[in-house]
């Protein structure tokens, strides 16, 4: 019994596929486009040729991100908040908060047991604090987004980033390489930036414990380093951080396909 949990995203699809242990069979992620069945087919398939299972049949899929209801072939629709969570909490069982950084929005989640949502905040009113912000300053400063964890890392004296909208920050970011401020000092000080707006959002709901981070940004060593430095806590990266929602999918729709199947035998 295999079970694909799909994560539709602004910038990226992910797909994990799991077996009836629970055990990650295969995993995949590819450009998110504008139809978004079609590429939540496509990474469905590149999960399963990933992990050798072109051949077997996926009996349940659960969707989550924002294009989850766009996708005919579902079973089951999942928030990303509860996604996330779950999938984080699974990798790092030690985990009470967690930050997801995503392209589009960044949000702080404090868990209940069982890796439950117990409560959140958002930020999705400005790009400045999420991925495609980054993504965006990247081409400003003509490098490529794998090339902004390093390079943050070699900064010798971060340039604070202190507009806290997308455009304004733009144009500081302009102003900055226009009086010759190094582009690793600009990169990281837009991670200490988007780390002091982590920091805010977790403290709406009450840090005081390990925070996982998840999403496309934590694959950035430069925002991890922020991130350690600014929060005061453990902060725990995944080995795919990127693919936690789509883990936490997957694991859910399993446990629904369980129920549907004891309350069958019954």
């Amino acid at each position: 019994m295999l079970v694909a949990g799909i994560d539709i995203g602004s910038g990226t699809t992910k797909c994990i596929i799991v077996d009836g242990d629970g055990h990650v069979r295969g995993r995949a992620a590819i450009r998110t486009k504008a139809d978004f069945e079609k590429v939540s087919q496509e990474v469905l398939e590149a999960a399963k040729a990933e992990g050798g299972l072109a051949n077997e049949e996926v009996a349940y899929v659960a969707t989550t991100g924002l294009g989850r209801y766009a996708v005919s072939f579902r079973d089951i629709q999942i928030t990303d908040l509860t996604c996330g969570a779950r999938g984080a909490a699974t990798v790092v069982p030690s985990t009470r908060y967690v930050l997801d950084i995503g392209a589009q929005c960044s949000r702080a989640i404090k868990l209940r047991e069982g890796g439950k949502v117990k409560e959140f905040h958002m930020n999705e009113k400005c790009a400045a604090g999420s991925g495609g912000f980054l993504e965006r300053a990247a081409k400003y400063l003509e490098v490529t987004v794998a090339d902004i964890g390093p390079m943050s890392l070699r900064a010798g004296k971060p340039q604070a980033i202190s507009s806290v909208c997308a455009v304004l920050a733009e144009s500081e970011i302009i102003n900055h390489i226009s009086e010759g401020v190094s582009v690793e000092n600009i990169l990281r000080g837009i991670h200490n930036s988007l780390a002091d707006r982590a920091l805010s959002m977790l403290t709406r709901v009450g840090l005081d414990g390990d925070v996982t981070l998840i999403g496309g940004v934590a694959l950035q060593e430069g925002m991890v380093a922020a991130l350690r430095e600014k929060l005061g806590v453990p902060v725990h990266v995944p080995e795919h951080p990127h693919l936690t929602a789509a883990l936490g999918a997957a694991l859910l729709g399993l446990q629904r396909l369980r129920k549907m199947s004891m309350a069958t035998a019954a």
